[in-house]
């Protein structure tokens, strides 16, 4: 990957460069980490230099604004919209800018709140298809039978587990049968007296 060295984003920020070049570096800007933190410092070190709003607050929302009024204007160029000169956008709103000074990157208006278009969508798309496939899906379910082979199985772990008799240990074991021998001693003892 080819990385553009720090004078050149400078001359990118002065808007010292043919449009070719601009559109490269703004490309390559999308893909590199290292060239886009290069263009952030020339954009600090530069930052006097470049043109001020006059009106910061309401600035988005004019923009915003013309790009809906453009787009309702003219519905074939809007895709070309971040091209266009911030001048053509917001006439009014600017100060001290340089026309030739364009706007790195205006939002597609596909992505921006576009107002539906009343296409017809495919029948697969549409919620009654599904509800369809859905009741389809249960009808088959239930005459193959197996909501009976659920319910059977969910019998079979609700049932409760017969519980088998406790083997005890071995320890257990020579105990019992130590008590067991001592009683039987003591039986003895008592019979004997």
């Amino acid at each position: 990957m080819k990385h553009y060295c720090y004078e050149e984003w400078v001359q990118y920020v002065k808007n010292d460069m043919n449009d070719q070049k601009r559109e490269q570096l703004e490309t390559h800007l999308y893909t590199c980490d290292q060239c886009l933190e290069q263009y952030l410092q020339a954009m600090a070190a530069n930052e006097t230099s470049l043109p001020i709003l006059s009106n910061e607050s309401n600035f988005t929302d004019l923009v915003m604004a013309e790009v809906s009024k453009k787009k309702e204007a003219l519905p074939d160029t809007v895709g070309n919209l971040d091209t266009m000169p911030i001048v053509h956008l917001v006439p009014d709103t600017v100060n001290n800018i340089n026309p030739m000074t364009k706007v790195p990157s205006v939002p597609n208006t596909k992505q921006v709140g576009r107002k539906p278009t009343n296409r017809k969508k495919p029948f697969y798309q549409q919620a009654a298809f599904h509800y369809l496939l859905a009741a389809a899906a249960t009808l088959l379910l239930t005459f193959s039978g197996a909501f009976q082979s659920l319910a059977t199985y969910a019998k079979s772990v609700e049932s409760p587990i017969q519980v088998q008799e406790k083997k005890p240990s071995v320890t257990e074991g020579v105990i019992n049968k130590t008590f067991a021998w001592m009683d039987s001693l003591e039986k003895k003892e008592a019979n004997k007296k």
